[in-house]
């Protein structure tokens, strides 16, 4: 297959390197990398080997002139990649050439990791759970009275070690009634003793995205840890059936069974406890380059789960006006089941 690569994920999944302005054309195991003057050189800096780096003022022109002169018949892209002006000025002047759509084949692609993606997404998970560390330390020593705000800037600099890698989204600290909107963002709203609080957040290694939530009471003594002891019994009650889920999807997790299967484990334990209508979105997601890639762990999804998948499993009960729940790790799925990175 001849493919056409536009996203910057898979740009640098295929040739080491990626930006804002560039195209790549894999012919088998050449890999064409067009890009323009801004960034050629640290593109021949940092591609991989059997990738040429072409420089053009004017992409789409050099792409076409580049097809022809390789005498390519047809072509696959991901439609899902392209902005419709760009694929436009290609397809011009392309008549005898076929441009075959493939809806989230690169992604998909992307979804089995090799080894060596499974050690970078294990290391920035570490890295990414040292974080929380911090910020727990932060918080029993200084959380008193914060809001949201604050503590959302607070949770940045330590998660990206003020400023030494990215974070792999903006993170989420949310208190009391606010945890119960999912990405909630954030507010003046304080932090003060016993009150609830979810944190989700993760960091980047090496373009590989970590990803994790807890929700825990705050107090001088809290932590990070997945068993948490709340004074509220409706949200112990609802605390313990969403770390039940969380378990339990995570010991029954094999390769051969389908994703949907895998999100019915836990959803079924919320929704026999009552929440199952509160638990408003699905189990889990790939997490790679991108931080919601393949699979996708949920009820319609009929992807066959495969040894060195990697993805989120992360339950929620959310009642809004009142509070919200979320539990997550990243797992990777080994033969002998699933491991929490």
């Amino acid at each position: 297959m001849i493919r056409l690569i536009k996203g910057e994920s898979s740009q640098y999944y295929f040739t080491g390197y990626s930006c804002d302005n560039a195209v790549v054309l894999a012919v088998g195991d050449e890999r064409y990398f067009l890009t323009d003057a801004r960034y050629t050189q640290e593109a021949k800096e940092s591609v991989s080997r059997h990738t040429e780096v072409i420089e053009a003022s004017d992409l789409m022109q050099a792409l076409r002139n580049l097809i022809r002169s390789l005498h390519l018949t047809r072509i696959t892209y991901d439609p899902l990649e392209w902005r419709l002006s760009d694929f436009k000025k290609l397809e011009a002047k392309l008549p005898r050439v076929t441009l075959h759509p493939k809806e989230g084949f690169l992604a998909r692609a992307r979804a089995v990791k090799s080894n060596a993606e499974v050690a970078l997404l294990k290391t920035a998970a570490q890295i990414g759970a040292k974080g929380f560390d911090e910020v727990a330390a932060f918080l029993r020593a200084h959380g008193e009275g914060l809001s949201e705000k604050q503590l959302f800037f607070k949770a940045t600099e330590l998660l990206t070690g003020s400023g030494e890698r990215p974070v792999s989204f903006e993170p989420i600290l949310a208190v009391g009634a606010n945890a119960a909107k999912p990405h909630a963002l954030p507010t003046a709203v304080q932090l003060h003793s016993g009150d609830l609080l979810l944190m989700d957040a993760g960091i980047k290694h090496e373009r590989y995205c970590s990803d994790r939530t807890r929700t825990v009471p705050f107090s001088s003594r809290m932590d990070f840890g997945t068993e948490q002891l709340f004074n509220d019994t409706e949200i112990q009650k609802a605390y313990d059936l969403v770390l039940k889920a969380h378990d339990t999807a995570i010991k029954q997790a094999r390769v051969g069974m389908k994703a949907k299967e895998l999100d019915a484990i836990a959803r079924e334990i919320i929704t026999a406890g009552g929440y199952g209508e509160r638990f408003i979105h699905s189990l889990g997601h790939g997490v790679g380059l991108d931080i919601h890639e393949h699979p996708y762990i949920n009820a319609r999804n009929e992807t066959v789960l495969e040894a060195n998948m990697v993805f989120t499993i992360e339950p929620g009960i959310y009642l809004p006006g009142k509070f919200g729940i979320r539990i997550e790790d990243t797992v990777v799925l080994k033969d002998d089941g699933a491991h929490i990175l």
